[in-house]
């Protein structure tokens, strides 16, 4: 793993913890305190050095489509989170479990509102995203990611667009 995408992996894992930090201490009024939580989580990741602006906002965005693609995918088919990561819950971390599970549990009704965001940005080569299964949109191939990582090409057609996908699709 290249240096740079461990850098944007850690990054990503920390911006999550500590937006997950914010929201539970904010009060139920989720709406203007996502906004507030993912722009807290950013700007402290820039204060704190670990990544420049632009390396924050690319990030920043990347969070903001994976949570908003769990809430999507609960507001759907409720608390079966294990679908919407297709792995088995034994090979997840209970910690990131836990983490994503507060995100999305504080914050559904403001995502429901924006979760077709996610679907209109898609997920792209050099991007990084969370745990979950991604397919490309050129053969099907799907790419599975059992931690936070950096979205290469197609490993068989090298494509450079995915979607997510659950059981269901």
């Amino acid at each position: 793993m290249s240096e740079h995408n461990d850098k944007q992996s850690h990054a990503y894992d920390q911006m999550l913890e500590r937006t997950k930090e914010f929201i539970g201490e904010a009060s139920k009024e989720a709406q203007p305190h996502l906004k507030k939580a993912m722009e807290y989580a950013k700007e402290k990741a820039v204060e704190l050095g670990e990544l420049t602006r632009e390396e924050a906002e690319d990030v920043a965005k990347y969070l903001r489509r994976d949570v908003q693609d769990a809430a999507k995918f609960l507001g759907e088919h409720g608390d079966e989170i294990k679908d919407w990561l297709r792995l088995d819950l034994l090979l997840i971390e209970t910690k990131l479990l836990d983490m994503f599970s507060q995100v999305v549990d504080k914050t559904r009704l403001e995502l429901d509102r924006i979760a077709m965001e996610a679907d209109a940005q898609g997920w792209h080569t050099g991007q990084t995203t969370g745990i979950g299964t991604l397919q490309c949109l050129e053969c099907g191939e799907q790419l599975h990611f059992h931690k936070t990582g950096r979205i290469p090409p197609c490993p068989k057609c090298s494509h450079t667009e995915f979607n997510r996908i659950n059981r269901d699709d």
